[in-house]
């Protein structure tokens, strides 16, 4: 989307970055069970999603207003998508917003023109109010130009590369550094210490990021104090 924006880089793009404040625990019981109610019509299906969607209720509820659900759980993970598609219909279908892209609560816009996405930002803040009982992070929305990079999911994206956010770098050697213990105590085993590099190899397929992979294999082969690979 950033090389569209920019055709190729040629012309200014600036990104809309925003994060829904405490997501699932103001995910409103009520607006869900509607969203829910307009698609199904099998009365035992609904009566079974609402003693699902009751059946939590956050710190931040009250008598009024019944809100959460429960981070982790799978039909958490499906309400959210069936909740925010209300807010993908309504940037796609009423702000007629090309470049656009949401994961969960977290969601860009592009447009080459930064005064358009100050415009669009107060419908955005309006429509998740009134229509879906939602408030955007009051520290977590920028408006930045891809030359400053942007920070979304973990990864900077910058023109002709992405990399690693610092932050999940730091977490990703903290992470391997506890496991090469483990593994070097005996209380993981080679498979267990293999799934995480598989997983770190995933994570860094998606950046600019070799010589962070380099780290990690060199890390793994030289702080060993048993074969890793015993064939």
């Amino acid at each position: 989307m950033s090389r569209k924006v920019s055709q190729n880089y040629t012309r200014p793009c600036f990104v809309l970055k925003c994060d829904v404040r405490r997501f699932f625990d103001s995910i409103d019981h009520d607006v869900l069970l509607d969203i829910l109610g307009r698609r199904i019509k099998d009365e035992d299906v609904m009566w079974l999603l609402e003693r699902i969607v009751r059946s939590y209720i956050s710190e931040y509820a009250n008598l009024f207003e019944r809100k959460g659900v429960p981070i982790g759980n799978l039909t958490s993970q499906l309400f959210a998508n069936v909740y925010m598609n209300e807010f993908d219909q309504f940037v796609k279908q009423e702000l007629k917003v090309e470049h656009y892209a949401r994961y969960t609560d977290d969601f860009v816009i592009l447009h080459h023109d930064r005064a358009e996405l100050e415009r669009l930002l107060p419908r955005i803040e309006r429509f998740l109010s009134d229509c879906m009982r939602l408030s955007l992070h009051p520290n977590k929305v920028s408006i930045k130009s891809l030359h400053q990079g942007i920070d979304f999911l973990g990864y900077v994206v910058r023109p002709h590369y992405v990399t690693l956010r610092t932050k999940t770098k730091r977490r990703m050697f903290r992470d391997l550094d506890r496991k090469m213990r483990g593994f070097n105590k005996g209380k993981l085993n080679a498979d267990s210490l293999a799934q995480s590099i598989s997983s770190y190899h995933g994570v860094l397929s998606h950046a600019n990021a070799q010589t962070i992979e380099d780290r990690v294999l060199g890390k793994v082969w030289y702080e060993a104090e048993k074969p890793f690979i015993e064939n």
